[in-house]
């Protein structure tokens, strides 16, 4: 029954167990070849504390008599070549343990798996898709991500729509309505929460069983890359929420695998992650870095996801269960920077992005200058400083001012992303229009202020779903989003206000070029807490793109509010979330304004605004053109004028 040409390198051997084998998966798991006439199926599995492995599936019954695997090595690798193609099977490794018990396990690098409650791993090949993105595989390959803008917008597949019946819509239906969705809000990328194969749907994909295999919840791996290729089709990067700190304990999963802790680590309390219920991977075993590093390669290689939100590293980074907090894990350090490198040799156009709630240095510093090799981290102290901020009576914001100054004494120490994730809206936490004090009218102008002031400050952008219907209910993720709220007039007019922003955002390059840089920003007036106003100047890489940012936290409106400004001429608003088409009151400024050579704010000139409650306003300095040929006069663009340029972006 064995074919011994397909049986492993002694140096494919060599690589896997010293934890540099990045394409495990081409050895691992359920794989069908043809010789000749005859077409084979091999399976391949690493058990090394198990007396005996047997296959078992739909193809003999789930009897393992004479589907005994082979011991290829000392290590534990066991091979078994069927002749037969098995494609669409069903099945599962029975393991014998020392202890003689028999353990029913799930492939740990299968392909596809049974639709849940059923759990076992199905025969799959990924051979053959023709994959229809080339110009964004391109176009991607000369980008500069650091100095581009990047929105994202963070689903779960589940609950942002569901289908009359309460099913969830599947890959391709995803691809039918999120993508059009996504594209008219404006953002640039989505992010999907976990879609590794998991038991429970409340985990919502952060604990996993089958790291390769897309959850068969919406469809097969195919469905999944038509998705994805729909996205790039239309501009859309695709960031996966990817966990490769632990694992569910789920009896057909990884833990135990062969009767003992194989992936996970030996000691108890290195092991058990109790905040979550699960196990921590064992990083510093090669064969569990070569598991991981080559999942991490076998997305990008075979779903061409455009990069990674990593959960919880923290956890990672420090040991999970020590009593002091600062006990750093050098397993879980090296793992990060190995697994940074293997991914920026495979490809540096990757966004590899931290979720790390701590102040470790060097998140995003590259491997080879002494950092984690990370592209991005989530900035965590800045949304909880800020939502602390917002949840504060405006009357009493003015002894909280420092929740928003902070952030920019360490805004360039890393490449932040801003992030207002599912996190923050579940579990009580309440919406984020909830969050929002004051009444119904309020709450709307607050938030849009809230989301204008994020747009402003620097770094990337991430938003969880349903923020844009303006929910008063926190998520709920067995239900869809609440999508009859855009049947009222505030809710829609929100709505408007997101797609007008996000458009503004990627068209002013002040806003993104130089995010990452001190360069890129400057304040204006930092210490007015009275009345709890905030100016600030954005910068692109021409100085004729700086845009002059005015947020009020309170709901007091003022006339000929004045601040200053770098430069002589005339000044117009390009966005004000007062607008009456966002809901707003009305206070705008409608024409151009001239700037005075009266010094303010330390400048030699200043401007003299009308400041909406709540106001969040974007001002430019006109740029003049000349008319038509042959004529000397110049055109002065109006408030208007710039409302047209939003609409036709």
């Amino acid at each position: 029954m064995a074919v011994n040409t397909f049986f492993p390198t002694d140096y494919q051997l060599h690589l896997f167990h010293e934890g540099n084998l990045f394409q495990s998966h081409q050895l691992f798991g359920a794989h069908i070849f043809k010789d000749s006439a005859e077409t084979y199926t091999r399976f391949c599995v690493w058990a090394p504390n198990a007396l005996q492995v047997r296959l078992v599936g739909d193809f003999n019954h789930w009897n393992g008599d004479g589907y005994e695997l082979q011991k290829v090595n000392g290590e534990g690798v066991w091979i078994i070549v069927i002749k037969q193609n098995l494609d669409g099977c069903n099945y599962k490794y029975e393991i014998t343990t020392k202890s003689k018990k028999r353990l029913l396990k799930a492939d740990p690098y299968a392909f596809y798996s049974e639709l849940r409650p059923n759990t076992a791993s199905v025969v799959y090949s990924l051979e053959g898709y023709k994959w229809q993105d080339t110009q964004w595989m391109n176009r991607k390959a000369q980008s500069n991500f650091l100095a581009e803008p990047a929105v994202i917008y963070e689903v779960h597949a589940g609950s942002w729509k569901t289908k009359d019946n309460g099913d969830f819509l599947t890959y391709r239906e995803l691809a039918e309505e999120l993508v059009p969705y996504v594209l008219e809000l404006g953002f640039t990328h989505i992010e999907l929460l976990p879609l590794v194969e998991h038991p429970l749907d409340a985990s919502w994909g952060y604990q996993g069983t089958g790291y390769f295999s897309v959850t068969s919840r919406y469809g097969t791996p195919d469905d999944f890359r038509y998705f994805v290729e729909q996205c790039h089709q239309h501009g859309i990067g695709v960031i996966l929420d990817w966990v490769p700190g632990h694992f569910c304990k789920d009896a057909h999963g990884l833990y135990n695998f062969d009767g003992t802790h194989l992936y996970s680590y030996s000691h108890l309390n290195d092991r058990e992650n109790h905040i979550w219920g699960t196990a921590n991977f064992d990083l510093g075993k090669g064969e569990v870095q070569s598991f991981l590093i080559s999942n991490a390669l076998f997305w990008m290689e075979n779903y061409h996801i455009d990069g990674f939100r990593m959960d919880a590293v923290a956890n990672i980074i420090y040991w999970p269960n020590a009593s002091n907090r600062q006990s750093e894990n050098p397993f879980g350090i090296a793992f990060l920077k190995k697994l940074n490198q293997a991914i920026n040799d495979y490809n540096p156009y990757f966004l590899m992005i931290g979720e790390d709630s701590t102040d470790f240095s060097k998140v995003t510093t590259p491997v080879r200058y002494g950092g984690l090799g990370f592209d991005y981290k989530w900035n965590m102290g800045w949304m909880n400083d800020m939502l602390e901020y917002m949840e504060t009576p405006p009357f009493a914001r003015s002894q909280a001012h420092s929740k928003v100054t902070f952030s920019l004494l360490y805004a360039f120490s890393e490449n932040f992303m801003l992030p207002f994730s599912h996190d923050e809206v579940v579990h009580g936490k309440k919406s984020l229009l909830d969050k929002m004090p004051g009444d119904y009218w309020e709450k709307f102008a607050q938030l849009r202020l809230l989301l204008g002031y994020m747009f402003a400050h620097p770094g990337k952008k991430l938003l969880f779903m349903g923020f844009e219907l303006g929910q008063f209910a926190e998520w709920k993720d067995k239900e869809q989003l609440d999508w009859h709220l855009l049947d009222y007039e505030l809710h829609r007019k929100l709505n408007a206000y997101v797609k007008v922003l996000t458009k503004v955002y990627k068209r002013t390059k002040a806003l993104y070029e130089l995010d990452h840089l001190w360069d890129g920003f400057e304040w204006m007036d930092v210490n007015n807490n009275e009345q709890s106003m905030f100016s600030f100047i954005r910068k692109g890489k021409k100085e004729e793109d700086a845009i002059i940012i005015i947020c009020n936290f309170t709901g007091i409106s003022y006339q000929d509010y004045q601040i200053g400004v770098p430069n002589p001429g005339e000044y117009r608003e390009i966005l004000n979330n007062d607008d009456l088409e966002f809901g707003g009151a009305g206070h705008i400024n409608k024409h151009t304004i001239p700037a005075s050579e009266e010094p303010f704010h330390g400048r030699p000139y200043s401007i003299k605004l009308t400041i909406a409650p709540y106001g969040f306003q974007m001002i430019r300095q006109v740029k003049k053109r000349k008319e038509r040929k042959g004529n000397g006069k110049e055109k002065v663009r109006s408030h208007a004028a710039g409302r047209r340029e939003r609409e036709q972006a």
